[in-house]
């Protein structure tokens, strides 16, 4: 029997999705599954669905839970990650104190100051995960499903575990193209790359016919473009169509939430169409149902289809030889030429009997390249910060993000950062008595002279340009 232990089962409708996945997947019925969370305050209402699950569909499949990380991750086979350090107060705080200084994030989990210290929170309990497996099942596949993802991956990457993360961005952007294009999802052969949540379709084919002139078409009139307004901008200025809508991109580029005019612009419609805080919102409305009751009680224990989500079709194919084709997060490392090599990419996987075979992208378009570039930048400071525990790293991670730095200056950027780490220090415990430099402002007076200092050559040069033209 399998083994796989989902770490951060305390996630009770992910965790149900994708529990439901392989059990109604043929030739993954005897699955073990060891249900891991830090208290038991959840887990039991998973356990119970799940057990209700296996007895009514007469499966062999078993499962329990545990408070240990180590019992959960022995001789486990697969590793599934779904934990969210600090929970809904953090991203309370996550949210609301960069919007006090101007930063205003719909979703806040990927970029930004929001997504930065949920990178910061993450991390460390991402590569003790990771350190633990190298000791009680060092031939697991870790399956991550935790945000920020690309920077949760890249410290991932710093380990010796096998590991790919999975989102959903794609299959759902394909959906929608497949929609506009008026051609089926699955005759539709495409090539998307490039790094999580902003990764471009740089192929869109069906029978060898180039769909991009309908899709740029569709993009030129109001009944199209209104639906997609943030993504149908960037499209039309840098030529691809890319994952993620209004809602996450806006986040990620200096243009769309910067200042009122934008957002009224771009970002008006309501929840995660662009809405301020849509999903910090919406998770302390689940919070809050799941804290008053029990909501597996009445959920049907009939196997329903597979849902979009990747992971199971990636067990199946390592356990069963049937290859499956998806876009996973990796370590770069010359998928496509170039982005950095040790950045976290993602672009397309094959996924059988050997495991996970990348495939070689080669260049992106170089403005979509540049487009990247903006946000691993960010990134790479973010997991320097979090391994090192160096919070003057936060602070240039935070100064370096597009919409910050659209919106704050350098000293405004510092005070919110050292804010959110005061307000946040329980879930860091790397950054314990560690203070952020104090820049106060320097105040110049009306007739302060400025000091005597040697003059740049090239002001002088343009000095006596001047003299001359007198």
């Amino acid at each position: 029997m399998r083994k796989i232990a989902i770490i951060g089962a305390g996630s009770i409708v992910f965790c149900k999705t994708l529990m439901l996945d392989i059990m109604a997947t043929e030739g993954l019925e005897d699955t073990q599954f060891a249900l891991m969370a830090p208290s038991k305050s959840k887990t039991p209402q998973v356990r119970d669905f799940a057990q209700r699950v296996i007895d009514e569909n007469n499966l062999s499949s078993e499962v329990y839970i545990t408070t240990d990380l180590r019992e959960a991750l022995k001789d486990a086979d697969y590793v599934i990650s779904t934990f969210q350090v600090g929970g809904v107060k953090a991203f309370e705080y996550d949210y609301k104190i960069p919007k006090k200084y101007g930063v205003d994030q719909c979703i806040g989990d990927t970029l930004g100051p929001g997504g930065v210290f949920r990178a910061l929170r993450s991390i460390p309990v991402a590569v003790d995960l990771a350190r633990n497996m190298e000791d009680l099942c060092p031939d697991a596949l870790l399956l991550n499903y935790v945000n920020p993802m690309a920077m949760v991956c890249w410290a991932l990457s710093k380990t010796d575990i096998n590991f790919v993360g999975l989102c959903h961005g794609v299959q759902t952007t394909m959906d929608l193209i497949s929609g506009y294009v008026d051609v089926p999802k699955e005759e539709i052969d495409f090539i998307c790359a490039g790094i999580n949540h902003l990764g471009w379709f740089i192929k869109l084919e069906h029978e060898g016919r180039d769909l991009y002139p309908i899709l740029r078409e569709k993009f030129e009139q109001p009944e199209y473009y209104v639906n997609e307004k943030v993504r149908g901008e960037v499209f039309r200025h840098f030529g691809y169509f890319m994952t993620e809508s209004t809602g996450h991109l806006s986040e990620y580029l200096p243009w769309f939430r910067k200042n009122n005019k934008a957002l009224d612009l771009y970002c008006d419609e309501p929840s995660f169409g662009g809405e301020s805080g849509a999903y910090f919102k919406w998770c302390a409305r689940v919070a809050d149902k799941y804290n008053k009751q029990d909501i597996l009680a009445d959920e049907s224990t009939e196997l329903p289809p597979r849902s979009n989500e990747y992971g199971s079709y990636i067990i199946e194919a390592i356990e069963t030889g049937k290859i499956f084709k998806f876009n996973g997060n990796v370590q770069n490392g010359g998928m496509i030429t170039n982005l950095p090599d040790d950045c976290c990419a993602e672009g397309p996987i094959y996924a059988d009997q050997n495991g996970l075979n990348k495939t070689i992208v080669g260049d992106l378009p170089s403005q979509c390249a540049a487009v990247n570039l903006t946000n691993i930048n960010v990134q790479r400071l973010a997991v320097e910060a979090a391994i090192s525990g160096d919070p003057e790293k936060i602070v240039q991670a935070c100064a370096l993000d597009p919409l910050t730095g659209a919106v704050l200056t350098l000293k405004e950027t510092r005070d919110m950062v050292a804010e959110m780490l005061e307000a946040e220090r329980d879930w860091l415990p790397q950054f314990a008595d560690k203070e952020l430099k104090k820049t106060p402002t320097i105040s110049i007076p009306e007739n302060v002279k400025p000091a005597e200092v040697p003059i740049d050559p090239a002001l002088e040069i343009i000095a006596r340009f001047e003299e001359l033209a007198e």
